[in-house]
């Protein structure tokens, strides 16, 4: 299997397999800590994994950060976990401090990094291989969200990219909910300003048009939609198309 960074991504309109669409919605409506729980947890089951996590970052300062964790860690692994010294050591969670593409690890790919023996310690506890994404923010907030499991992943290509790309939209929607549960009401976004324009190429992404397709509406070049997507997209504070329909969607600029 390949163990480098997944670079296949979603893409065109905002759809899932159908199993996994009620819990995109489902998530975004968490009210507590104990329903995000829940929603993540029956997301990462109805995908074929047993454990995950979701983590949220805020930078308080250059040298200091709050992490908030939500997951179903075993209590045995969580207490080896703690006590475990080589975190800085450990390749996917190294791969999610520093990029944003999902990564698809197993034993592999801690040899390859001469820490076979941290994959020897949580494989046995059911920690063999999995999936793993980040977001960062340019506001100093970040979400991580991994999904992990005994049983070795598929190989054939199209189930293994359709693995990644619900976790990826799934990651979407997962942290918006936890950004307006976790981070405080003085850290979270501002209704921004966006022009008619943006609005109207957010409301036909939302319905799953293509940036070629939006100009075509608008009477405008796809170069031109592009521009506003991404317009809208650095006001909304997202890191993409998708995830900027979703804020819009949940501050009310769009509906």
């Amino acid at each position: 299997m390949d163990n480098k960074p997944w670079r296949r991504e979603w893409g065109g309109g905002m759809t899932s397999s159908p199993m996994l669409g009620g819990s995109f919605l489902s998530v975004m409506q968490a009210q507590s800590r104990d329903d995000f729980r829940s929603e993540i947890v029956r997301f990462a089951n109805e995908l074929g994994f047993t454990y995950v996590s979701a983590m949220t970052v805020i930078d308080l300062s250059l040298t200091q950060s709050e992490f908030i964790t939500v997951d179903n860690t075993p209590q045995a692994f969580r207490d080896v976990f703690t006590n475990n010294t080589d975190g800085r050591r450990d390749p996917v969670m190294q791969h999610c401090r520093r990029g944003t593409l999902p990564i698809i690890w197993n034993q592999d790919t801690y040899v390859s990094q001469d820490a076979g023996e941290l994959w020897e310690e949580q494989a046995a506890f059911g920690y063999r291989t999995g999936v793993a994404l980040a977001m960062h923010f340019p506001d100093g907030r970040h979400f991580t969200l991994g999904v992990d499991r005994d049983e070795a992943l598929p190989t054939e290509p199209g189930s293994l990219s359709r693995i990644v790309a619900d976790l990826q939209l799934f990651a979407v929607h997962a942290q918006d909910a936890a950004m307006r549960l976790f981070v405080p009401p003085g850290r979270q976004l501002e209704r921004p300003k966006l022009t008619p324009r943006e609005l109207e190429a957010l409301r036909w992404t939302m319905e799953g048009k293509t940036a070629w397709e939006v100009g075509s509406i608008l009477g405008i070049s796809e170069r031109t939609a592009v521009l506003h997507l991404q317009n809208a997209m650095h006001k909304l504070g997202s890191i993409n198309k998708h995830q900027a329909v979703l804020k819009a969607l949940r501050l009310g600029l769009i509906h």
